[in-house]
Parts: structure tokens; C-alpha cells; sequence
């Protein structure tokens, strides 16, 4: 990891350089640390590297042992589960709301992420297209008014990050990915709050059944994805 410099952010640049560590793998699935060790191999001390493990904790991605230190976890087929009907509870009203709270800076800020991921998408850059995706669906859920929220799925995204899995060239195109996000767009430029909670709904509800599908072995659809616990519409 790199050693992260002293500065008024150092809390924020223990955290990201954690989180990042965890999601590519550097800090290996089933592997325990001590806080004194990681904060040597960041050259902080011990708090911030405490403080930001609680916070993974949190978000599920660490578990603390009692005198032994803390344990990158594994992510099973079971949490990605977990993970999309959450985001069905979560995104699908969110985004409702958000078209009522959106003004025109934002619409043309959600405008400019997709054309982003277009470009990510003919250049056949993935690591971008999921940065603009990423930041999509957080400019969806900041404007419905709520921080936190954006925060927890961030987290929840991380979940599936940590898993080192996509779809993306595996069960769909990059082009295919940007298509269901401008469905969303179209519907909040529209001004129609319903129509884009639905076609948030059926993006991540696709993604889920391709994800796990995908992750299970078989062919895309041969697994029955049952997130119907979720009625968010």
C-alpha cells in the first residue's frame, strides 16, 4: 500500500487507501492484520487506521478478532444477494424522489456522466465506464437529499468489487451497460418519476440475475435470482 502523507485528510487517505487495498486484493480475502502493522506500512499512526478498519467493519468488508486483529472477509454468493435486494430497496425510491428534486445543473451533471460512460464504452475503457457509473448512481442518490444513503451504497458496491467480478465482457457489453443507464436519464430529463424508478429497477435487477448467474457458473437467466422479498415500486 502507499504511504499516505501527513496532511488535514489523513483520516480520508487511511480510509481510500484501506478500501482500495481490500477491493483489488492487495489485502488478500481470509487474511488477518494488526492495526500497528498496516499503520506502519501507511506511515500514520495506529487512530486513523482504527478508525477507518470501524468503518469497513461496518460496511461489512473487515471483521475484528478479539486479540488477533482484524480479518479481510469473502464475499459469497449469498452476499451478493444480500447486496442487489438492497440496492432494489434503496436506489428504486431513491431515484423516484430524485427526479422531483433535480434542477437543470443536475440533470446536465447526470447528462455529462453518461456521456462520459459513452466514451469509456467506444474506447473500450472499463476501469472508466464504472467510475462514471459509479458517480451516476451516486449523482442519483445525492439528489434525492441524502448523503448518507449514497455513502451505504457506495459501500454496497464495494461489496461486489471485493469479489473481483463484473459483467462487463463476461455476460454484456460495455455498450450494453450504458444502454439501461440512458433508460434512467431519459426518464428523469422527462421529468417522469416513475417511469425512471422503473428503469432504475430493471437495471439493477438485470445486473443482479447476470451477476450472480455468472458467479454460480451457469449461463445467463439458468439461475432463478429471487430478490422478490423487495417490493420497491
Amino acid at each position: 500500500m502507499r504511504q499516505v502523507r501527513p496532511s488535514e485528510t489523513v483520516n480520508a487517505q487511511v480510509l481510500d487507501a484501506l478500501r482500495t487495498a481490500v477491493i483489488t486484493g492487495e489485502l488478500l480475502p481470509g487474511t488477518l492484520h494488526s492495526v500497528q502493522t498496516l499503520a506502519g506500512q501507511l506511515g500514520v499512526s495506529r487512530t486513523p487506521v482504527r478508525e477507518a478498519l470501524i468503518k469497513l467493519a461496518q460496511q461489512g468488508m473487515v471483521r475484528f478478532e478479539r486479540n488477533r486483529g482484524v480479518r479481510v472477509l469473502e464475499t459469497s454468493l449469498h452476499d451478493l444477494e444480500e447486496v442487489f435486494a438492497l440496492r432494489l430497496l434503496l436506489e428504486v425510491p431513491a431515484t423516484r424522489r430524485a427526479v422531483g428534486q433535480l434542477d437543470v445543473a443536475g440533470c446536465k451533471e447526470l447528462r455529462r456522466l453518461y456521456q462520459a460512460m459513452e466514451r469509456a464504452a467506444k474506447a473500450d475503457d472499463e476501469f472508466r465506464l464504472m467510475e462514471h457509473d459509479r458517480r451516476f448512481h451516486r449523482s442519483v442518490l445525492e439528489a434525492a437529499g441524502n448523503r448518507r444513503l449514497a455513502e451505504y451504497v457506495d459501500g454496497l458496491r464495494d461489496t461486489v468489487l471485493r469479489r473481483g467480478v463484473s459483467t462487463a465482457r463476461a455476460s454484456r457489453s460495455l455498450g450494453d451497460i450504458v444502454a439501461e443507464h440512458r433508460e434512467v436519464l431519459e426518464r428523469i430529463e422527462a421529468g417522469d418519476a416513475d417511469g425512471a424508478a422503473e428503469a432504475m429497477r430493471a437495471h439493477i435487477q438485470h445486473t443482479a440475475e447476470l451477476l450472480i448467474s455468472q458467479e454460480a457458473g451457469a449461463g445467463p437467466g439458468a439461475v432463478d435470482v429471487d430478490l422478490g422479498w423487495t417490493n420497491p415500486a
